[in-house]
């Protein structure tokens, strides 16, 4: 998650292998086999996915919306492009991030999150699929 400035958006860029992220999206396409590759015809199911395993609320416990940007094959992973529009300052808040736990007990996401020249790693575990988040 980087803050763009000048958009007054977190850019946020999710990076999962195929094989794995495929996986998921089959078992969430009631087991129909799903094949991943650049401008193919998954987005709507993976959005789908995305949206339901990652949420960021504010402080004040307000859901915040994103959008979908698409996402891209890099050799043996996925990247999934989202932006979320943040105009007030970023204070804080909860995060939800559990992408691939269903599938995986050991699963372990980071979310580097970039603000203001600042930089933070947060550790996600199924044990721990939501935390809060802060500098």
């Amino acid at each position: 998650m980087t803050y763009n400035a000048k958009d007054k958006a977190f850019e946020i860029s999710v990076r999962v292998f195929t094989d794995d992220f495929e996986k998921a999206l089959t078992k969430e396409n009631n087991g129909q086999k799903i094949h991943l590759a650049d401008n193919d015809k998954n987005d709507p199911l993976i959005e789908k996915y995305i949206r339901k395993h990652i949420h960021f609320s504010t402080g004040q416990n307000q859901r915040k919306a994103y959008s979908y940007i698409g996402h891209e094959t890099e050799a043996d992973a996925q990247w999934l492009y989202l932006e979320m529009p943040f105009a007030e300052p970023f204070k804080g808040g909860q995060m939800q991030q559990d992408v691939l736990m269903e599938l995986f007990d050991d699963q372990v996401n980071l979310v580097n999150l970039q603000y203001q020249n600042q930089k933070k790693t947060f550790i996600f575990r199924s044990k721990q699929p939501s935390q809060e988040i802060n500098f």
